[in-house]
């Protein structure tokens, strides 16, 4: 039995295969898991769902920003954008299955045995595992419930920029979706600088790598995520991002996780620039 960690696909469903071929992935023996873009802007959202899907219990799947957007928009609350490929998805004969069964999927994932907690962008530095098992599973209920299209018409915007356990309403489920499903840099104290997008040295102080602020709360985690295809390769200690910039020409990246970790990865021709 092997199990591997996999970055964002994005619908790149041949690269995603290519990947597969490498590792030699038994499905009747080994175990996947991805840390969510399973969809948008490749160009096989759908066959990449559907595969997903198909694997049940052998794959492990963590929302990301893009997941959450083809929710939003298979419930009429997306916000448009030109670069969006979702539409093979929205109008598929089983559209309705593959997006009940991505609105159950947690933004979470925590192994005691293997000792890793698999995310799909970032925490806060006030979160510890608790915390943040307790943040997940709030938005988690949400979403798999008839308050759904609710919530996600009201689930785009950057603020509150800041953690409180007193947050309540919307304002604390968007906080949590965006710490799970958006984050990239913070300030010590936790505030959230949402619009950074590229590498570390990039950003205007005094924001920071989420994971580089001192003595965050999840420090003494190992912490698998994606999400940030301009990070590059990180040494800092629990830290193990997964997102190569497949998306962008980059690569697709599969980490062994039930062993020593060992990266394997494909490139990736690509057609789009950052």
């Amino acid at each position: 039995m092997a199990v591997y960690a996999i970055g964002d696909i994005q619908g790149c469903y041949a690269e995603m295969h290519a990947l597969l071929a490498r590792i030699s992935f038994d499905p009747a023996e080994d175990y996947l898991w991805f840390a969510g873009d399973l969809v948008n802007r490749g160009p096989q959202s759908l066959e990449t769902l559907r595969f997903i899907s198909n694997l049940g219990d052998r794959a492990v799947v963590v929302l990301g920003n893009h997941d959450l957007h083809l929710i939003a928009a298979a419930y009429g609350h997306a916000l448009d954008h030109e670069k969006d490929t979702l539409q093979p998805v929205l109008t598929a004969p089983d559209s309705k299955q593959l997006i009940d069964w991505l609105r159950c999927q947690p933004l979470l994932h925590h192994d005691e045995v293997l000792g890793y907690t698999l995310i799909h962008a970032g925490l806060p530095p006030q979160w510890d595992l608790a915390t943040a098992s307790l943040c997940a599973a709030e938005v988690e209920q949400v979403l798999r419930s008839d308050d759904c299209g609710e919530f996600l018409a009201g689930m785009y915007g950057n603020k509150p920029r800041r953690w409180s356990p007193d947050l309540q309403g919307q304002d604390r489920l968007r906080f949590i979706v965006n710490c799970f499903t958006r984050l990239r840099f913070c300030r010590a104290d936790g505030r959230l600088h949402l619009k950074e997008k590229g590498p570390p040295g990039s950003q205007k102080p005094p924001a920071m790598p989420w994971f580089e602020v001192p003595q965050r709360a999840s420090r003494d985690l190992n912490i698998l995520f994606g999400h940030w295809s301009t990070l590059g390769r990180s040494t800092a200690p629990g830290i193990f991002p997964l997102d190569t910039g497949c998306l962008w020409g980059g690569e697709l990246t599969a980490l062994r996780i039930d062993t020593s970790p060992r990266y394997t990865r494909v490139a990736c021709p690509g057609a789009q620039t950052p």
